[in-house]
């Protein structure tokens, strides 16, 4: 059985440019990223998932630098980039981490990955999102390879292709879907984010890491943060504004709303 992490990334994004090549301690933000999901405990392959494009070849380079293969796909259709993916691994499942994570706690993918495993066969699709707990920037998606073949043959909207899993995870009725809550109890999802989006997001975490990251111990768990958010709260609010924003809560808010109108149809639901 493989199973592939799938960390899409590229240099071009829309609100924070060259956002994954950013220097967090002394290394850009996605090779910190890739330090924290190689410390988690599960068995799988990860692949770095970019563009065919000539600006990400530093991206290509990070990946030779730290052995970490590295695939060239479609710039905006991410749901056809993580597809391919598993099909050159021939992977039976595929997870989707995002690549503005850099404070993603290994024990995060643990969690969802050993629900997965435990389950196999009764689930297609386990997440830590729906309904999210978690501190933003902890997201981690597994799919079965065959829902992931459904949602590439069958998704249409721009909206899917783009973030991959809503054709899956819109679809309770058809796919057999599980949510992993913290265990913790708390819900810390709309308080603290650390996903990075946007200047302050990034300002947020390079603040972190300036706090708690070390050269013998450059991955320090999710506990170690929020016991420094809570004994300097005015790194906290560098990032407060944007709190509880994410694009899964919107358009879940949305999808909401358009079925509480009886409109369900508009999304292709069923």
């Amino acid at each position: 059985m493989t199973t592939v992490v799938v960390v899409q990334a590229r240099v071009s994004s829309t609100r924070l440019p060259g956002k994954v090549l950013k220097p967090l301690a002394g290394k850009p933000l996605l090779e910190r990223q890739i330090e924290r999901i190689r410390a988690a405990n599960s068995a799988f392959e990860l692949c770095v998932a970019t563009t065919t494009s000539r600006e990400d070849d530093p991206i290509r380079e990070l990946g030779r630098r730290m052995s970490v293969r590295v695939f060239d796909g479609h710039p905006t259709d991410l749901l056809d980039r993580h597809y391919r993916v598993g099909v050159e691994y021939r992977a039976d499942a595929v997870v989707k981490i995002p690549s503005d994570c850099p404070l993603i706690d290994p024990a995060a993918i643990d969690r969802v990955l050993e629900h997965y495993q435990a389950k196999r066969g009764q689930v297609d699709f386990v997440s830590n999102l729906y309904p999210p707990s978690w501190p933003d920037g902890n997201d981690v998606e597994v799919m079965t390879m065959d829902a992931l073949a459904c949602a590439f043959q069958n998704a249409h909207r721009t909206f899917e292709r783009e973030h991959t899993t809503p054709f899956i995870w819109e679809r309770p009725d058809r796919f057999r879907i599980a949510n992993v809550a913290w265990e913790t109890g708390r819900d810390l999802s709309k308080s603290h984010r650390f996903t990075v989006d946007y200047a302050q997001d990034f300002a947020l975490v390079s603040r972190v890491y300036q706090q708690l990251c070390a050269a013998q111990r450059p991955v320090f768990p999710l506990s170690e943060v929020l016991e420094l958010l809570e004994m300097k709260p005015e790194i906290a609010q560098i990032n407060a504004e944007f709190s509880g924003q994410s694009w899964h809560a919107a358009h879940i808010a949305e999808l909401t709303r358009f079925r509480a109108d009886g409109a369900g149809v508009s999304w292709g639901l069923g």
